[in-house]
């Protein structure tokens, strides 16, 4: 009975052991800015070698494009419009304090869970989510300055206070002052955040390695979120006089004025030296690109450094490395800058999925994909069994895509925005994106739509809804799949 019992538990310890191990590394407001994505000024051979490692999806979307939503989208494998987590702020356990997040649930399948840098957003009130790993989580910080002229002399600033949870005001309640959009001091890659994350996940690789446990381990790098904060090594990659400006700097003719924001607006006024309101001139639109390609590369080493211990280890043969952008960024198309809006550039992100003996080395896909994917995903590469919640489960496995990326799964992506009081539900297939917008709060209110054909270019140009209904209609009913929106948690 007892020779039993210790051959069950050697055959338990074995399989386990067998269980691939996870390395998911999220970049915050990450666009498919990589080469191997076909961006052409991108300087990033680190993501372009983990890209060729794997299979690249060319349609991935975001569910929600701003940081916290995208987030719990990840986490939970849920969409915004099912969880109710629309902002920055909500709070995960007290709209589902029974959930189980992702690396909860490879925990309770025998994985030991690790979380490095910006994994939940942290800060606007919100705290993360300690109880989904099996260690404290490695905190860092997103807006960092190393010049005392980026925060009038080392004052804490607006973004600083946000980030931190110490609020935009002081204790006097006065506005804090604004830090920088951007600096470039002659400083090494551990000055910021990003390399100390770096160097930490390498430390936590090594010591996994030893470990009779498989392991999950999140990485999560800050950069190219604002402020463009990056060593000065990185600038001198790129030329600013060859570095182009948006070609459509207008809204789409025909969009609603509500689905649209304009230049110094929201997130990018909240830095100097932009404008608090208006436009963005050419000379600050070059320099913020500029310093949003630089912050791009800068992040593309600390991974590839990542990568190498990865390889160095001996872990890659048993290592599944997923890179995912939480979602895309404009940099000055449509007049908008930053995310928080429904268009291609807020919404397309960047996924990769390495997974050995699964994946072919440089393949990609058009398979339409979402972040509430990679949950079912990973799970079902691990050979777990499917997620069940409690909370609602959205993604569907891609697993079918990576053995064959001509295989369909689905035949759209969802996602979503709430903005000026209306929620813009939207799809994305192959050739269109449909957005159908009502006030917060009345489903059944009349809608406004918003069409837009891709053929031609990733920029839109022109709402084409009312001379198309045919289309609107098929698309819509497509929509109508989806359930209701779920209320704001907050």
């Amino acid at each position: 009975m007892h020779r039993l019992l210790l051959l069950l538990i050697i055959s338990a310890t074995c399989l386990q052991a067998k269980r691939p191990n996870v390395l998911l590394i999220l970049v915050d407001d990450l666009k498919p800015a990589i080469g191997a994505f076909g961006d052409k000024i991108a300087v990033t051979p680190h993501l372009d070698k983990l890209t060729n490692r794997g299979i690249r999806f060319d349609a991935a979307y975001c569910n929600q494009a701003v940081c916290a939503p995208s987030r719990f989208n990840m986490m939970l494998g849920s969409r915004s419009t099912s969880s109710g987590l629309y902002g920055l702020g909500s709070d995960l356990r007290k709209s589902f304090p029974t959930a189980v997040t992702m690396p909860q649930y490879f925990a309770k399948h025998g994985y030991h869970t690790e979380s490095l840098g910006k994994i939940f957003h942290i800060g606007h009130g919100n705290h993360g989510d300690p109880s989904s790993f099996s260690v404290p989580h490695f905190k860092e910080l997103v807006v960092e300055y190393k010049l005392p002229e980026s925060t009038d002399g080392g004052q804490l600033t607006r973004e600083e206070g946000l980030f931190t949870n110490q609020g935009s005001r002081d204790s006097k309640g006065n506005l804090r002052p604004r830090g920088a959009a951007f600096e470039a001091p002659d400083v090494d890659d551990e000055a910021y955040a990003d390399g100390r994350v770096a160097a930490e996940t390498i430390k936590r690789l090594t010591a996994a390695k030893d470990r009779d446990q498989p392991f999950f381990i999140a990485a999560g790098f800050a950069r190219p979120h604002l402020p463009f904060c990056a060593p000065k090594k990185y600038w001198d990659l790129y030329d600013p006089a060859k570095l182009p400006l948006a070609k459509i700097d207008s809204p789409p003719e025909d969009a609603p004025p509500w689905a649209v924001k304009r230049g110094a607006t929201g997130e990018i006024s909240a830095y100097k030296p932009v404008p608090v309101k208006g436009d963005i001139n050419d000379t600050l639109a070059r320099k913020l690109i500029h310093g949003y390609y630089a912050s791009t590369s800068y992040t593309d080493t600390q991974i590839g450094k990542v990568l190498t211990a990865v390889d160095r280890l001996g872990l890659a043969d048993n290592t599944i490395i997923v890179l995912w952008g939480d979602h895309g960024f404009h940099l000055g198309e449509l007049g908008i800058w930053t995310k928080h809006v429904n268009y291609e550039m807020a919404s397309r992100i960047p996924i990769v999925i390495a997974a050995p003996g699964v994946t072919k080395p440089g393949t990609s896909t058009r398979q339409l994909a979402e972040t509430v994917d990679i949950f079912p995903t990973l799970v079902e590469l691990a050979g777990l069994p499917a997620p069940t919640g409690p909370q609602p489960i959205d993604g569907t496995s891609l697993v079918p895509v990576l053995k064959d990326p001509t295989s369909r799964v689905r035949d759209h992506a969802y996602h979503c925005f709430p903005r000026n009081g209306k929620l813009g539900r939207a799809i994305r297939t192959g050739r269109y994106r449909l957005v159908d917008w009502r006030p917060i709060g009345k489903p059944e209110a009349q809608p406004v739509y918003e069409l837009y054909d891709y053929a031609n270019g990733q920029v839109e140009t022109k709402n084409i809804a009312k001379t198309n209904p045919g289309v609107v209609k098929k698309l819509s009913s497509i929509l109508a799949r989806h359930p209701k929106a779920a209320k704001s948690s907050r």
